[in-house]
């Protein structure tokens, strides 16, 4: 039995073959998109229709297996991470996508000067830049 599949009865959810599938291509490719996660599933199982992908995809977020994120002008993406108070770097030039651990440590890192009511329990921070690779090279002087 491998982890996933404790993982997946943990969160009262059946196992099968897709939910495997995608669990594997989410792993093998942390901030993958529907896209590349399908086309992933779909090598390893032989056959997946897309519906099958997003069903999959959004069971496992919603039982906390997977978070969603969604970084402005990029498509939705997914990563095992979940819970651990981490943001994102994100590439304004190929998009890539790294994780960045939070600064203090304890939810929410950020607090704002005026909380409406709300009681906050997460912040969510999206850092944009440019990338290591896509960064132009400077010659010496």
């Amino acid at each position: 039995m491998t982890l996933w599949h404790k993982e997946l009865r943990r969160v009262g959810l059946r196992v099968t073959q897709p939910r495997l599938a995608v669990l594997a291509e989410v792993q093998a490719q942390p901030h993958g998109d529907v896209d590349s996660i399908a086309t992933g599933a779909r090598k390893r199982l032989g056959s997946l229709s897309t519906q099958a992908v997003y069903d999959v995809l959004y069971a496992l977020t919603d039982a906390g297996l997977l978070r969603r994120i969604e970084p402005a002008g990029s498509p939705v993406r997914f990563e095992l991470e979940t819970g651990d108070n981490h943001h994102h770097l994100v590439c304004r030039s190929c998009g890539s996508i790294v994780d960045a651990h939070c600064a203090t440590g304890t939810a929410p890192c950020l607090h704002t000067s005026d909380d409406a009511g709300f009681r906050i329990d997460e912040a969510e921070v999206t850092f944009w830049g440019i990338c290591p690779d896509c960064q132009p090279v400077t010659s010496p002087k």
